[in-house]
């Protein structure tokens, strides 16, 4: 896993010298020798080396990383350009499209997205192949709450959003009143007519960062 580095690095310093950070790395480092393990090594902190800390503005909370073959690349609800486009992130476009007037795009990768300032954050960050939530409990969710609460303090407006329950748990810790929270059911096809649909979170985004003087995001993901 290549270390973070910029203002992540020095913001999450102390976390790599906690005990739950070292029986972390090495319980990863055994997961990769004996299992196949998603995403690759080299992308699993892509989330930060994609959206520096300081460029941060909008943050996406997933759970854990996709499980299927070549679909995880380190950034919650992205798949690879040459992988089919899951269903949940097929149900985020169709609520762009309706929000913002998007096309659908033919591919998953959300790149774009992350270099304009959305941390695209799951709060568990590798998974065994095929077993979904295999990850959870080992201590991703320590460092990863470590990163939330770093970006809880930072003095400027941000907007978080929170889809599913596992997402809005983190709500505990967002306190400051420079942010807005915004929560929707998870856009899986299990509970995205539950209220996902209609919540508008692009648009709603975008007219929060404009009052602050913020750049809008810029929600379209092109054609490959």
């Amino acid at each position: 896993m290549p270390p973070l580095s910029g203002a992540w690095a020095e913001a999450l310093k102390g976390e790599f010298h906690k005990p739950y950070y070292a029986q972390l790395f090495q319980t990863v480092g055994r997961e990769y020798q004996t299992h196949l393990i998603f995403p690759n090594g080299d992308d699993v902190f892509n989330a930060f080396h994609f959206t520096p800390l300081d460029q941060v503005k909008v943050v996406i909370l997933g759970q854990d990383p996709y499980h299927g073959d070549g679909q995880a690349h380190g950034l919650c609800f992205s798949v690879k350009p040459d992988v089919d486009i899951p269903p949940s992130l097929v149900n985020i476009y169709k609520e762009l499209e309706t929000d913002m007037g998007c096309y659908i795009p033919n591919n998953g990768y959300l790149e774009k997205w992350a270099r304009q300032g959305v941390l695209m954050l799951n709060t568990v960050l590798t998974v065994r192949a095929h077993q979904a939530n295999s990850h959870r409990g080992i201590g991703w969710e320590e460092f990863t709450d470590a990163a939330i609460k770093v970006l809880n303090e930072q003095d400027r407006p941000m907007v978080f959003i929170l889809w599913g329950k596992p997402a809005q748990m983190k709500k505990q810790l967002l306190d400051n009143p420079k942010h807005l929270i915004l929560q929707a059911p998870h856009p899986s096809p299990l509970s995205s007519y539950r209220g996902f649909f209609g919540s508008r979170p692009f648009s709603k985004t975008n007219a929060f960062l404009e009052s602050h003087g913020i750049a809008p995001v810029d929600w379209q993901i092109e054609n490959i």
